[in-house]
Protein backbone atom coordinates (compact mmCIF):
# COMPACT_ATOMS: atom_id res chain seq x y z
CA UNK A 1 0.00 0.00 0.00
CA UNK A 2 0.79 3.64 -1.08
CA UNK A 3 1.03 5.92 2.09
CA UNK A 4 0.31 10.09 1.48
CA UNK A 5 1.56 12.62 4.44
CA UNK A 6 -0.85 15.30 2.52
CA UNK A 7 -0.47 19.02 4.29
CA UNK A 8 -0.63 22.27 4.33
CA UNK A 9 3.16 24.41 4.11
CA UNK A 10 4.63 25.84 7.04
CA UNK A 11 1.86 23.57 8.81
CA UNK A 12 3.92 20.90 10.38
CA UNK A 13 4.32 19.08 7.36
CA UNK A 14 7.71 17.42 7.42
CA UNK A 15 7.24 16.92 11.16
CA UNK A 16 3.91 14.83 9.61
CA UNK A 17 5.73 13.06 7.44
CA UNK A 18 8.84 11.81 9.11
CA UNK A 19 6.02 10.77 11.61
CA UNK A 20 4.08 8.88 9.32
CA UNK A 21 7.28 7.75 7.66
CA UNK A 22 8.77 6.01 10.54
CA UNK A 23 5.35 4.45 11.63
CA UNK A 24 5.05 2.86 8.59
CA UNK A 25 8.51 1.40 9.07
CA UNK A 26 7.92 0.39 12.72
CA UNK A 27 4.74 -1.88 11.38
CA UNK A 28 6.85 -3.65 9.06
CA UNK A 29 6.58 -1.22 5.94
CA UNK A 30 9.47 0.01 3.67
CA UNK A 31 11.80 2.53 4.12
CA UNK A 32 10.79 5.43 1.39
CA UNK A 33 14.21 6.50 0.90
CA UNK A 34 15.18 2.85 -0.32
CA UNK A 35 12.24 2.82 -2.47
CA UNK A 36 13.32 5.69 -3.74
CA UNK A 37 16.54 4.22 -4.80
CA UNK A 38 16.09 1.05 -5.38
CA UNK A 39 13.13 1.47 -8.04
CA UNK A 40 14.90 4.23 -9.45
CA UNK A 41 11.94 6.64 -8.74
CA UNK A 42 14.45 9.38 -7.81
CA UNK A 43 12.78 11.71 -10.70
CA UNK A 44 9.72 11.39 -9.11
CA UNK A 45 10.50 12.07 -5.55
CA UNK A 46 12.57 14.80 -4.15
CA UNK A 47 14.89 14.14 -2.42
CA UNK A 48 13.59 15.97 0.95
CA UNK A 49 10.87 13.70 2.26
CA UNK A 50 9.83 12.06 -0.58
CA UNK A 51 7.51 14.57 -2.52
CA UNK A 52 5.81 13.75 -5.38
CA UNK A 53 4.13 16.79 -5.95
CA UNK A 54 1.33 16.75 -7.97
CA UNK A 55 -0.97 13.62 -7.87
CA UNK A 56 -1.53 13.06 -11.36
CA UNK A 57 -1.47 10.00 -13.12
CA UNK A 58 1.95 10.13 -14.90
CA UNK A 59 3.77 10.79 -11.70
CA UNK A 60 1.23 8.31 -9.07
CA UNK A 61 1.72 5.30 -11.70
CA UNK A 62 5.04 4.40 -11.37
CA UNK A 63 5.85 5.22 -7.58
CA UNK A 64 2.46 2.79 -6.95
CA UNK A 65 4.62 -0.04 -8.45
CA UNK A 66 6.62 -1.17 -5.60
CA UNK A 67 2.97 -1.23 -3.91
CA UNK A 68 1.82 -4.06 -6.05
CA UNK A 69 4.64 -5.89 -5.01
CA UNK A 70 4.20 -5.78 -1.63
CA UNK A 71 5.52 -3.23 -0.62
CA UNK A 72 4.07 -0.53 1.82
CA UNK A 73 6.06 2.84 2.52
CA UNK A 74 5.21 6.52 2.69
CA UNK A 75 5.48 9.59 0.27
CA UNK A 76 4.58 13.13 0.93
CA UNK A 77 2.74 16.39 -1.01
CA UNK A 78 1.03 19.83 -0.17
CA UNK A 79 -0.90 18.93 -3.73
CA UNK A 80 -5.04 18.56 -4.04
CA UNK A 81 -6.12 15.58 -4.72
CA UNK A 82 -6.52 14.31 -7.96
CA UNK A 83 -8.49 11.45 -9.85
CA UNK A 84 -6.31 9.06 -10.02
CA UNK A 85 -5.14 9.37 -6.28
CA UNK A 86 -9.28 9.24 -5.25
CA UNK A 87 -9.61 6.33 -7.70
CA UNK A 88 -6.63 4.73 -5.05
CA UNK A 89 -8.50 5.75 -2.12
CA UNK A 90 -11.66 4.00 -2.90
CA UNK A 91 -9.77 0.63 -4.71
CA UNK A 92 -8.28 0.81 -1.24
CA UNK A 93 -4.32 1.07 -2.46
CA UNK A 94 -3.92 4.54 -0.84
CA UNK A 95 -4.19 5.72 2.43
CA UNK A 96 -4.05 9.30 3.34
CA UNK A 97 -2.98 11.36 6.44
CA UNK A 98 -3.76 15.32 5.75
CA UNK A 99 -2.12 18.00 8.31
CA UNK A 100 -3.46 21.41 8.55
CA UNK A 101 -2.77 24.31 10.95
CA UNK A 102 -4.13 28.19 11.12
CA UNK A 103 -3.56 29.74 7.91
CA UNK A 104 -2.71 32.47 10.10
CA UNK A 105 0.26 30.81 11.01
CA UNK A 106 0.82 29.28 8.09
CA UNK A 107 0.98 32.57 6.06
CA UNK A 108 3.61 33.87 9.01
CA UNK A 109 5.54 31.44 8.75
CA UNK A 110 5.81 31.53 5.38
CA UNK A 111 6.73 34.87 5.19
CA UNK A 112 9.41 34.31 7.42
CA UNK A 113 10.81 31.40 6.13
CA UNK A 114 10.93 32.86 2.36
CA UNK A 115 12.86 35.74 3.93
CA UNK A 116 15.37 33.33 5.57
CA UNK A 117 15.99 31.72 2.21
CA UNK A 118 16.37 35.00 0.44
CA UNK A 119 19.20 36.07 3.06
CA UNK A 120 20.41 32.55 2.58
CA UNK A 121 20.53 32.95 -1.46
CA UNK A 122 18.45 30.21 -1.27
CA UNK A 123 15.51 29.97 -4.13
CA UNK A 124 12.25 28.15 -3.29
CA UNK A 125 8.79 28.25 -3.33
CA UNK A 126 8.66 30.89 -0.16
CA UNK A 127 11.74 32.88 -1.10
CA UNK A 128 9.40 34.25 -4.42
CA UNK A 129 6.63 35.48 -1.99
CA UNK A 130 8.18 38.95 -1.99
CA UNK A 131 5.57 41.01 -0.65
CA UNK A 132 2.37 40.57 1.79
CA UNK A 133 -0.09 40.34 -1.01
CA UNK A 134 2.18 37.59 -2.75
CA UNK A 135 1.87 35.83 0.27
CA UNK A 136 -1.60 35.90 1.43
CA UNK A 137 -2.26 34.54 -2.32
CA UNK A 138 -0.19 32.00 -2.12
CA UNK A 139 -1.77 30.85 0.75
CA UNK A 140 -5.45 31.39 -0.12
CA UNK A 141 -4.64 28.43 -2.95
CA UNK A 142 -3.77 25.67 -0.59
CA UNK A 143 -6.34 26.88 1.83
CA UNK A 144 -8.88 25.96 -1.02
CA UNK A 145 -6.49 22.51 -1.56
CA UNK A 146 -7.68 22.14 2.12
CA UNK A 147 -11.23 22.39 1.18
CA UNK A 148 -10.72 19.84 -1.25
CA UNK A 149 -9.02 17.24 0.77
CA UNK A 150 -12.02 17.62 3.52
CA UNK A 151 -14.04 16.23 0.91
CA UNK A 152 -12.72 13.12 0.56
CA UNK A 153 -13.95 10.30 2.41
CA UNK A 154 -11.71 8.16 4.36
CA UNK A 155 -8.90 9.95 5.47
CA UNK A 156 -6.83 10.59 8.29
CA UNK A 157 -7.47 14.33 9.49
CA UNK A 158 -5.01 16.22 11.88
CA UNK A 159 -4.75 19.85 13.32
CA UNK A 160 -1.16 20.68 14.06
CA UNK A 161 -2.57 22.53 17.00
CA UNK A 162 -4.03 19.41 18.21
CA UNK A 163 -1.01 17.63 17.71
CA UNK A 164 0.88 20.31 19.84
CA UNK A 165 -1.80 20.39 22.90
CA UNK A 166 -2.06 16.52 22.95
CA UNK A 167 0.28 14.60 21.01
CA UNK A 168 0.27 11.52 22.70
CA UNK A 169 -3.64 11.19 22.09
CA UNK A 170 -3.09 12.42 18.40
CA UNK A 171 -0.10 10.13 17.93
CA UNK A 172 -1.69 7.24 18.79
CA UNK A 173 -4.43 7.65 17.14
CA UNK A 174 -2.37 8.23 13.83
CA UNK A 175 -0.75 5.20 14.70
CA UNK A 176 -4.05 3.07 14.64
CA UNK A 177 -4.77 4.47 11.43
CA UNK A 178 -1.54 3.36 9.86
CA UNK A 179 -1.88 0.09 11.31
CA UNK A 180 0.56 0.68 13.77
CA UNK A 181 -0.04 -0.57 17.45
CA UNK A 182 0.95 1.70 19.20
CA UNK A 183 1.72 -0.31 22.41
CA UNK A 184 4.20 -1.89 20.26
CA UNK A 185 8.03 -0.84 21.79
CA UNK A 186 9.06 -0.35 17.69
CA UNK A 187 6.17 1.99 17.78
CA UNK A 188 5.93 3.45 20.73
CA UNK A 189 10.06 4.22 20.45
CA UNK A 190 8.89 6.03 17.46
CA UNK A 191 6.44 8.08 18.93
CA UNK A 192 8.63 9.11 21.38
CA UNK A 193 11.15 10.51 19.39
CA UNK A 194 8.98 13.06 17.54
CA UNK A 195 7.49 14.44 20.41
CA UNK A 196 7.43 18.47 19.96
CA UNK A 197 10.04 19.44 22.10
CA UNK A 198 12.14 16.51 20.51
CA UNK A 199 11.33 17.78 17.00
CA UNK A 200 12.17 21.14 18.03
CA UNK A 201 15.72 20.19 19.33
CA UNK A 202 16.33 17.79 17.15
CA UNK A 203 17.94 17.63 13.69
CA UNK A 204 15.66 16.02 11.51
CA UNK A 205 15.01 17.93 8.49
CA UNK A 206 11.18 18.85 10.19
CA UNK A 207 11.62 23.25 9.91
CA UNK A 208 10.20 23.08 13.72
CA UNK A 209 11.51 26.67 13.87
CA UNK A 210 8.55 27.95 16.38
CA UNK A 211 5.95 26.03 17.68
CA UNK A 212 3.79 28.52 19.00
CA UNK A 213 0.48 27.70 17.65
CA UNK A 214 -0.55 31.37 18.35
CA UNK A 215 2.63 33.31 17.39
CA UNK A 216 0.87 35.50 14.76
CA UNK A 217 -1.23 37.61 16.79
CA UNK A 218 1.39 40.11 17.76
CA UNK A 219 3.53 39.54 14.54
CA UNK A 220 1.55 40.96 11.76
CA UNK A 221 2.00 44.66 10.83
CA UNK A 222 -1.00 47.08 10.95
CA UNK A 223 -3.37 46.20 8.70
CA UNK A 224 -2.26 42.86 7.58
CA UNK A 225 -3.94 40.83 9.87
CA UNK A 226 -7.59 42.51 8.68
CA UNK A 227 -6.74 41.81 5.40
CA UNK A 228 -6.19 38.10 6.12
CA UNK A 229 -9.23 38.28 8.06
CA UNK A 230 -11.07 39.62 5.49
CA UNK A 231 -9.42 37.26 2.75
CA UNK A 232 -9.48 33.92 4.28
CA UNK A 233 -11.80 33.98 7.37
CA UNK A 234 -14.62 31.83 5.71
CA UNK A 235 -12.17 29.13 5.72
CA UNK A 236 -10.44 29.81 8.75
CA UNK A 237 -13.74 29.26 11.09
CA UNK A 238 -14.76 26.13 8.41
CA UNK A 239 -11.15 25.02 9.91
CA UNK A 240 -12.64 25.31 13.58
CA UNK A 241 -10.36 28.64 14.57
CA UNK A 242 -11.88 31.60 15.40
CA UNK A 243 -11.90 35.25 13.99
Amino acid sequence: MLILAAGMPRAGSGWHYNLVHDLVVAAGGADARAIRTHWLLAPLLTEVNCNIGTLSAPRLFPVQIPSAFGKTFAIKTHSEPRPFAEHMLRKGTLRVSYIYRDPRAALLSAIEYGERARIAGRDNAFARLMDFEAALKFMLGYVKIWQRWMAVEGIHRVRYEDLLEDYAGEAARLAAFLGADPSDERVSTVIESYRPEAAAEGDKGLHFRHGEAERWRGAFAEGELDSVNEVLGGWIEKMGYSI
